[in-house]
């Protein structure tokens, strides 16, 4: 699977203006506007500490070949953990992830049930996944995260590339907050998981994003 740490960040009369303003601006900007945006993060913000994953902001993100005619996608949503930084030794830092399976969602309803039985997930025995770090490896606003994710039963090593997207108090709830995205690819039969396989791919594509607070 590629995971693009599969990941959403935190993000009332006015709003619907404001929110329009920027689209239109961006459209301009394009992908110009993205990249600026990312350099400009302000790592003097950010406080050593733990911090603890806005659920409701994270999502991790799921892409396979479909047949080898087009890819299919989808995602999870409501993934919990924790983000421990050191500012002193950013390599010392560490990042958990527990992924509810019951979360998953695709575009079609009865795709996603059976992604939920025995044949994929099999979430009735195994009804959540886990990632932990193992080792980080920080350049500047980048990191190489190598960890462990646990599921349906299965221990395996997976290494997420992982990018500083953004820093600073939180305009609602004001916890101090950092964001970040991060890919990753995965063989899904190193899990156990071989259904499908060659007319599903093997690979899997994460896109995660995931913002912490606290």
């Amino acid at each position: 699977m590629r995971i693009s740490i599969l990941a959403a960040l935190p993000l009332l009369a006015a709003i619907p203006f404001v929110a329009h303003g920027a689209d239109q601006h961006a459209k301009g900007k394009g992908k110009h506007m993205s990249a600026k945006h990312a350099a400009m993060v302000d790592t003097a913000k950010i406080t050593g500490g733990t911090y603890i994953a806005d659920a409701s902001h994270t999502l991790v993100g799921w892409r396979v070949s479909h047949f080898g005619f087009n890819d299919y996608f989808g995602q999870f949503g409501s993934a919990t953990g924790t983000l421990t930084l050191d500012k002193a030794n950013p390599d010392k830092s560490s990042v958990t992830m527990d992924i509810p399976i019951s979360g998953l969602s695709t575009a079609s309803e009865k795709l996603s049930g059976h992604m939920k039985s025995k044949d994929f997930f099999n979430i009735e025995l195994h009804p959540a996944a886990k990632f932990v770090s193992n080792h980080l490896i920080v350049k500047g606003q980048h990191a190489t995260i190598h960890g462990s994710l646990t599921m349906l039963g299965v221990t395996k090593p997976i290494t997420l590339e992982a990018k500083l997207s953004g820093a600073g108090a939180n305009p609602y709830s004001k916890k101090e907050t950092v964001g970040f995205h991060a890919k990753g690819q995965i063989k899904r039969s190193d899990w156990g998981m071989g259904y499908g396989i060659p007319n599903v791919s093997d690979a899997v594509d994460l896109d995660i994003t995931v913002a912490f607070e606290k």
